[in-house]
């Protein structure tokens, strides 16, 4: 019976909802709630289902749920950016998947978020900066992704330098030996031009000099010369007695 300007409500199905138990994982923990709690509750929990695909982004638009459970799925893609609009979400685990790319940096903005998890995936890239939540999140949410970086995983976003090359005994010694090389080379035509160029001059000031050296030139020309013709005389009158 209900009372005028009051609404009437069943008691039998009050009584009953109370009774009612649900099973919910969230936070890292799989919990049971009953009662007028319910009333409260807003979440999804599709973890372990075999799902397939990528996330929609209409998710995003989902804005009062307080937990979002995907893990432990065959899900793939990106993380949606729209995740950023889940402004009452404490608790988005997005573990044990096949997501890629990088993980939004606009996630930064959930400031009731108390748990994340995006670990043993295929993302990539760098953390987003740690600050307001995000910078309470240790390397358990982040582990099993091998090319993500930055804190608080040890992987360094910055490229290594290579290790400079410290050349080797064999290398030194082959270094060595042919600037020995190059420098007796050196100091040889260098010798010999002002040798050379010593006596240019001496030849050039002193005419007795110059006089006899034409001649030593001459007779050394002239020696060759009759060499020569010796040579060749011996070696006619040698074919011809053969």
């Amino acid at each position: 019976m209900a009372l005028p300007g009051y609404v009437s409500f069943d008691l039998h199905y009050s009584a009953s909802y109370m009774e009612e138990t649900v099973d919910f994982t969230t936070k890292s923990g799989s919990y049971s709630y009953g009662g007028h709690i319910l009333v409260y509750m807003s979440g999804i929990d599709l973890s372990c289902n075999k799902l397939t695909g990528q996330i929609p982004d209409e998710l995003g638009n989902l804005s009062e749920i307080r937990a979002l459970n995907l893990s432990h799925n065959n899900l793939m893609g990106a993380i949606p950016s729209s995740f950023s609009e889940l402004k009452q979400i404490e608790s988005l685990d997005l573990s044990y998947n096949n997501l890629s790319g990088k993980i939004p940096t606009q996630l930064v903005e959930l400031n009731s978020l108390e748990v994340f998890s995006v670990a043993h995936n295929k993302l990539s890239g760098s953390i987003p900066e740690p600050k307001a939540q995000f910078g309470t999140f240790d390397e358990s949410s982040y582990e099993g992704n091998p090319l993500l970086c930055g804190p608080p995983l040890p992987n360094s976003c910055s490229k290594a330098e290579p290790p400079p090359i410290v050349p080797s005994t064999s290398d030194d010694e082959g270094e060595s030996s042919f600037m020995d090389t190059f420098v007796f080379c050196v100091s040889f035509l260098v010798s010999y031009v002002a040798v050379l160029l010593v006596i240019v001059v001496v030849l050039y000031i002193n005419p007795y000099w110059r006089k006899a050296w034409f001649s030593f030139i001459e007779a050394c020309i002239t020696t060759c010369r009759y060499s020569m013709v010796g040579d060749f005389v011996e070696l006619y009158i040698f074919q011809k007695l053969c």
